[in-house]
């Protein structure tokens, strides 16, 4: 994680730890074929919640 990167909940982790489980399965089941970029989308919101998140307790 980079210094930008938010400090993630339990919940959070749990979410993007099953999406990237999913994006292996993916890779797996057709190497260099494999469109992911919806299940990266989902962990990028995930992320920009956790940010908004940070910054609204942080006030």
């Amino acid at each position: 994680m980079s210094n930008q990167d938010p400090r993630l909940t339990a919940t959070e982790k749990a979410r993007i730890a099953v999406l990237v489980g999913r994006m292996c399965k993916r890779e797996l089941a057709g190497p260099g074929r494999v469109h992911q970029a919806d299940l990266q989308r989902r962990v990028d919101r995930i992320l920009d919640d956790a940010r908004e998140r940070e910054t609204k307790t942080a006030k």
